[in-house]
């Protein structure tokens, strides 16, 4: 709270005067808030979206007592309740006794200095704003009184964030490493004498097993992903250790299984694991060989995890992706003898940890106000393209078939933003009558409006692109050609909760719930992302061809199945997103007395 309250500008001399005025007025020692703030209450209007206002009437419209003007700030004083617009509140303040200098904004329920002419902060004002919006049940019945069992239970501890400390080897390590290790290789000479650079350790091929494109195209970003990568790199599961041990959980399953049943549960314990088999890819992918590798083991696991899609047939590469990390989870968990945690507290495992993420979705009554909050965990955020006016004709050369793209030669796409994707995702909409809520206040179904936004950002954050559109009427399905500009660099600070509750709520400094301003500082310092992974996907519907763009030192490589190339930045730019791969910049890790706990966290 001290780096906080460091921050804060300097108090106004004139709020600490109409202070002392209103405890000489009292006669008394202050109270816990202060009660001329606490007779605005009567006064405090919410409009549906959650914003404060300050109306005696709710179909009052103000106007400034001097030229009688709507403007669209008006002040009303605290002291004699006068409204006046920006340009006569100086005059007001001046013309009166001391006292007057204090009023406050009607459309934003925020304190303002006449004779400073600049919005002033006072901790007493917003702590009666947020008590008036309690009381008129703009929050949830849960939020606002917690449950019995609730209140009982122990206070949750706050998340202590450390910064980042670099790790250098001690001797011991550095006599261990030099003990089980032999150097790299160098590079092939061919390719050091060539004008591109030697292609960076891991970028390998991986060979087309039958339409298993998409399968690749994911598996290379998953395998370059920063997190993930440094987690199976690190032995922190190694495949051998989870063999014995699901050896020996089959063996004790067997013992009261009887002959036929028990060498069922020898045979399912000691079976596939995509885990150990993805252990075994890193390992592969990691040695220096430059031969392309086929992921038959690992296709194979995938198959006995989704029988549904286990043929030849080509398959969505988002799809895949989702399966997979499910895959990942349910293995996992099933390896460490843990119940399965919800994967937004961060106490799940390595796939959930390193992609998954919460969304908050706001339902409002626009009746009365009332919200209802839910959170829903994510692994990905679909996002569909908004409709810019723009178009532009993408060229062969930078986004053909040939190299990823889906475009044609001289043909006109649209155009759209990742940034206008995310602001149309985070937008508010009405739904429509066909969509009525039960309105807890309101007992009966009204009209609402629905705004999601991001609670919690994961380390890794998959943007999946819709452009498979599916007629349910029409029973016909078409792919979506419209261009994507996307940054190289994201900043994700617009669209977090945090975020999104300052702006419907004003520039209060109070926690509208108790967690979204605890941990939006360390969210807003951790939104900062980067780009290194981008799976493309050319052709039609029925018959396509996935692609993947990796960024490994600061280079671009196209990965086409078996065959990687050196490519420029501008034929990135030109081919057609499918989903997009960006990492934490900064990378925050929770403090522990374990240090194993630690290292798996960071």
């Amino acid at each position: 709270m001290a780096s906080r309250e460091g921050r804060l500008p300097p108090p106004c001399p004139h709020l600490q005067d109409y202070h002392r005025c209103s405890l000489r007025a009292a006669g008394a020692a202050p109270p816990p808030l202060a009660k001329p703030f606490r007779a605005l209450q009567r006064c405090l209007r919410v409009r549906p979206m959650g914003r404060a206002e300050i109306r005696r009437d709710p179909d009052e419209v103000p106007r400034c007592g001097s030229c009688a003007a709507a403007a669209p700030r008006l002040y009303a004083c605290l002291t004699c309740a006068a409204v006046s617009c920006r340009t006569h509140a100086p005059g007001h303040a001046e013309g009166r006794r001391q006292g007057h200098e204090i009023a406050v904004d009607v459309d934003r329920a925020e304190l303002f200095c006449c004779v400073c002419r600049d919005q002033v902060y006072d901790s007493d004002f917003d702590a009666a704003v947020v008590l008036a919006q309690k009381r008129l049940s703009i929050f949830s019945p849960s939020a606002a009184a917690p449950s019995p069992a609730a209140a009982a239970a122990p206070p949750k501890k706050r998340r202590k964030v450390v910064g980042y400390r670099p790790w250098a080897p001690d001797p011991r390590e550095k006599a261990l490493v030099g003990l089980g290790s032999s150097p790299l290789p160098p590079p092939v000479a061919s390719l050091a004498s060539s004008p591109s650079p030697p292609p960076p350790w891991g970028l390998r091929g991986l060979n087309n097993l039958g339409n298993t494109c998409f399968m690749n195209s994911v598996l290379q970003a998953l395998l370059h992903a920063p997190p993930l990568r440094n987690y199976f790199l690190s032995d922190r599961h190694n495949r051998f250790l989870c063999q014995q041990r699901r050896q020996k959980r089959g063996n004790a399953m067997a013992m009261g299984g009887g002959l036929v049943n028990g060498a069922y549960h020898r045979n399912a314990a000691a079976g596939l694991c995509l885990a150990c088999d993805l252990d075994a890819m890193y390992s592969a992918v990691f040695s220096g060989d430059r031969v392309p590798y086929s992921p038959v083991r690992f296709l194979h696991s995938w198959w006995q995890h989704a029988t549904n899609l286990a043929s030849y047939e080509q398959q969505d590469a988002h799809e895949f992706f989702i399966s997979m990390l499910d895959g990942l989870h349910e293995k996992l968990s099933q390896g460490q003898g843990k119940p399965a945690a919800s994967q937004g507290t961060g106490e799940c495992c390595i796939a959930h940890r390193v992609f998954s993420g919460i969304l908050r979705s706001d339902v409002i009554c626009t009746v009365c106000g009332f919200t209802s909050t839910t959170y829903d965990p994510c692994v990905d955020i679909s996002l569909d393209l908004d409709s810019g006016p723009g178009t532009a004709k993408v060229l062969g050369s930078g986004g053909g078939a040939a190299n990823g793209g889906g475009a044609l030669p001289g043909r006109a796409v649209g155009i759209s933003t990742l940034s206008g994707c995310l602001d149309r995702f985070t937008r508010p909409e009405r739904l429509g009558s066909e969509q009525k809520f039960l309105c807890q206040r309101c007992q009966v179904r009204q009209e609402s409006l629905k705004q999601m936004s991001i609670r919690k950002l994961p380390f890794v954050t998959c943007f999946h692109i819709k452009r498979f559109e599916h007629s349910s009427t029409k029973r016909t399905s078409k792919k979506v050609d419209r261009y994507l500009q996307f940054p190289l660099s994201l900043n994700m600070a617009p669209y977090l909760s945090s975020a999104i509750l300052r702006g419907r709520f004003g520039s209060r400094i109070f926690a509208f719930e108790g967690e979204e301003l605890e941990a939006a500082g360390t969210e807003a310092a951790a939104a900062d992302f980067e780009l290194f992974a981008v799976v493309t996907h050319s052709g039609k519907l029925n018959a396509g061809h996935y692609v993947t763009y990796l960024r490994l030192s600061d280079q671009w490589y196209k990965c086409d199945d078996a065959w990687i190339t050196h490519v420029t930045e501008n034929i990135v730019r030109a081919a057609q997103a499918y989903m997009l791969f960006y990492v934490q910049k900064m990378l925050f890790y929770k403090a522990s007395k374990n240090p194993a706990a630690a290292a798996t966290t960071s």
